[in-house]
């Protein structure tokens, strides 16, 4: 474990020496080619640096912010486009939270008030999502004697729960350090009220936000060359699924350090899919036949549910990255107790 947190720390070191190279760039390479080229080797740089982690915990989500968020910013950045791309340019304490952290800076137009409200709201949520979190961590010290339909649906709930813990818990982190109000990673994803709802506009926005300029927006640009414009999303959202599935087995790989069967990849396409057929469907009816979102919702939380089951976690579940986050956060609040690093192998995990 010590060896792994040494590791940790010499990682963030070089992502933010690279953060700090990028950010100076800017004042020597004009936006495009030339500045893509000078961006290219931290691109490679982000890609690598995962595979010195092998914990769960801080090995996965180091992966998911600087080989995924940072290095879709970058890129947009090469090209003066993104959340890293301001006129003037941003500070560099600025610049390199936005650049690596799953944040995105709320719209000043926000009131105070309003602010104060969602955060208070906020704040009981998290409680609440803790509280279950615990709870389930529990539920799996009897997991002998339930349904493994049952046990997946946990599963769903718990990543559910720790990604919005996760990134709520830097989110805030950052907020208290710069003093600039952020918008949440999810909004409350169990009320979509379709697929296109869930995946667009409620589930992990982090992504959303990063996927739609690097990927949706200029295959659909590309596309109204080509199709009718009314019919130009189709292809974006098949592109911009197949992206975000590549990513997944990627940020599967650096979790589990398995062999990509391409579960995950087929997950995404399906959806992907689904999703488009869903807006072929809306378009053809017009509003013509409405489903009411009590029907509606349900369905597609069913589907992505049945799914998930299907090929989202039996290759997350393979390599038992289940026991393994774990006991490693059974292993850390050992730490937080006494005050003293605890091997992960003299860890009991509830789920073992």
């Amino acid at each position: 474990m010590e060896g792994e947190i040494h590791n940790f720390i010499v990682v963030w070191a070089i992502v933010l020496a690279s953060l700090c190279y990028s950010h100076t760039i800017v004042k020597f390479f004009p936006k495009g080619n030339s500045r893509f080229l000078a961006i290219i080797p931290i691109v490679c740089l982000f890609f690598i640096l995962p595979l010195y982690l092998t914990s769960i915990n801080l090995g996965g989500t180091t992966s998911f912010f600087i080989a995924w968020l940072a290095n879709f910013k970058l890129l947009l950045f090469a090209f003066g486009k993104g959340p890293l791309s301001s006129t003037p340019p941003l500070p560099l304490l600025t610049f390199i939270p936005l650049a690596c952290l799953p944040i995105k800076f709320q719209n000043s137009s926000i009131s105070k008030v309003e602010t104060t409200k969602k955060s208070t709201r906020s704040t009981l949520n998290h409680v609440t999502k803790i509280a279950l979190l615990a709870i389930l961590i529990r539920v799996y010290s009897y997991k002998d004697y339930l349904h493994p339909k049952i046990i997946l649906f946990l599963y769903c709930l718990h990543i559910y729960f720790m990604l919005e813990i996760i990134l709520t818990m830097v989110s805030t982190m950052v907020r208290v350090v710069t003093r600039v109000e952020l918008e949440p990673p999810f909004d409350k994803p169990y009320l979509a009220s379709s697929l296109q709802d869930f995946w667009g506009k409620r589930w992990n926005l982090m992504v959303t936000n990063i996927l739609r300029p690097t990927v949706y927006d200029p295959v659909r640009s590309i596309a109204m060359d080509w199709i009718p414009r009314k019919w130009a999303p189709l292809p974006a959202v098949l592109a911009t699924f197949f992206v975000s599935g590549l990513m997944h087995e990627v940020i599967f790989y650096y979790i589990g350090r398995l062999k990509p069967s391409g579960e995950v990849m087929v997950f995404f396409l399906l959806h992907g899919l689904a999703l488009a057929l869903e807006i072929v469907i809306k378009k053809v009816l017009n509003g013509r036949i409405w489903i009411p979102r009590i029907i509606s919702g349900p369905l597609a939380l069913a589907f992505i549910i049945f799914t998930s089951f299907w090929l989202f976690f039996p290759p997350f579940l393979r390599g038992e990255t289940e026991l393994k986050a774990c006991t490693e956060s059974l292993a850390f609040l050992e730490f937080l107790k006494h005050g003293k690093l605890v091997s992960p192998t003299n860890i009991t995990c509830p789920l073992l």
